[in-house]
């Protein structure tokens, strides 16, 4: 089946056998979801605050924030997400959030990296000069991982299975580009002439290629990655996109507690800690990433590429 063929089966998939009540009790468990006050990230936090896991919802405003963890209480009957400040297109941001949770905790089980931007303006770039949907989708969450990255071994070794998890993003978008065009992350003649659709497509399979890489590097100590295409869900990541696509294509998207589906399968279900350098499709089931992504070759240049644009 081809990239097109492939796109139309996912943007219909079969029930999900997996649900929100199959989750297991969570408690003891500590759990950071990147832009958590809106859709999918939402409805994640929803479904891990009712089976009482302790929740920090990392997002840019606290304003928002204040008004989804209100929100929320009502909903979970009075179980409270606590707000940490995290903007991804600033690196020290990243930094300062990553700080002030391990000055809270010392132990992290799962890292949604669930924060993103589609379709933004070329113009627009990271206030660290990168383009704002790589800078956003893949460097942004590349920091916080390292930064959390004692907490979270920390995490796998206090777990019952000796596990933590981390799940990376991505999109059924990525099946529509086959390469990182690493000469267009920072603002360059080459990176406009790509254009946002484009760029939006490579941070999609950058992610993919980051879990494996997160996967390949840590299994041994107990880190589980899985990357993931949530499904085609109607949330405010659509905010750039084209009206009249929405308009054509709206009837394909559907509610964001569908999307969590496939994440929660990947970070809290019975099964999630068997599913290391796995790719998720809709709903919560095993699919096959593009060969790209699972390039070793791949995974080692992004990876060196990250290390060396961060290090300071």
């Amino acid at each position: 089946m081809g990239n097109s063929g492939s796109y139309i089966a996912q943007s219909f998939p079969p029930s999900s056998e997996f649900m929100v009540g199959d989750i297991p009790d969570l408690s003891g468990w500590i759990i950071i979801v990147t832009g958590g006050n809106t859709g999918i990230g939402y409805e994640i936090i929803k479904a891990v605050l009712l089976k009482n896991a302790k929740v920090y919802m990392a997002t840019r405003s606290s304003e928002k924030a204040a008004v989804a963890i209100a929100r929320l209480k009502v909903e979970t009957g009075g179980k409270e997400a606590i707000f940490l400040e995290l903007d991804l297109a600033s690196l020290s941001s990243v930094r300062n959030a990553a700080n002030e949770f391990k000055q809270k905790e010392s132990t992290l089980h799962v890292l949604f990296n669930n924060g993103g931007v589609m379709n933004t303006p070329t113009q627009l770039l990271t206030t660290d000069g990168y383009d704002l949907q790589f800078g956003t989708n893949v460097i942004g969450h590349y920091v916080l991982f390292k930064e959390l990255l004692r907490p979270l071994l920390a995490g796998a070794q206090s777990s019952q299975d000796k596990k933590a998890r981390i799940v990376n993003m991505s999109s059924s978008a990525q099946m529509f580009i086959n390469t990182i065009h690493f000469d267009t992350i920072k603002d360059t003649p080459k990176r406009r002439k790509l254009g946002s659709a484009k760029l939006y497509m490579q941070s999609k399979l950058a992610n993919i290629v980051f879990s494996n890489e997160i996967g390949r590097r840590y299994s041994s100590e107990g880190l589980v990655s899985i990357s993931l295409n949530p499904g085609n869900i109607r949330t405010d990541l659509q905010r750039h996109t084209p009206s009249a696509f929405m308009l054509l294509f709206g009837w394909l998207f559907s509610p964001a507690s569908l999307g969590a589906l496939t994440p929660l399968y990947a970070g809290v279900s019975s099964a999630s800690g068997d599913l290391n350098g796995k790719y998720l499709i809709p709903w919560a089931r095993i699919g096959k990433m593009r060969p790209e992504a699972s390039d070793l070759s791949v995974g080692e240049k992004l990876w060196k590429w990250l290390e060396d644009e961060t290090k300071s």
